[in-house]
């Protein structure tokens, strides 16, 4: 079996414009990375978050609880990442991409049942 397609995101956004476009502050930001309500990766060294992740003003309504059940399932960020970005034209081109909108809760149910 071979490794899924992982599509890119549309742009990255670094933490402090994330803060910025959150109205909060950089340690805000950074504990909801810790907490597992964001998701934040490395590239070329700085942490940065999936554009599509963080939707207006807010971050998207189902991410954290995704976020959640991945890593019960034991996935670390990039595997997140990976998973939520992996090419999935059944939700409409990726689980990140959906969850911005109405397959969102299948997203969620695909997530947990990773766990089984």
């Amino acid at each position: 079996m071979s490794e899924p397609v992982t599509t890119e995101p549309a742009g990255w956004i670094n933490l402090p414009d994330v803060s910025e476009k959150l109205g909060m502050s950089i340690s805000k930001v950074n504990q909801m990375i810790k907490d597992g309500d964001l998701l934040a990766v490395r590239r070329d060294g700085v942490r940065v978050v999936p554009a599509e992740l963080v939707a207006n003003a807010t971050v998207l309504k189902h991410l954290p609880g995704v976020l959640t059940v991945l890593r019960d399932a034991g996935y670390n960020d990039e595997e997140a990442f990976r998973w939520l970005y992996a090419s999935d034209p059944d939700v409409g081109g990726s689980a990140a991409i959906a969850l911005g909108g109405p397959q969102a809760r299948e997203v969620k149910r695909r997530a947990q049942a990773l766990g089984f």
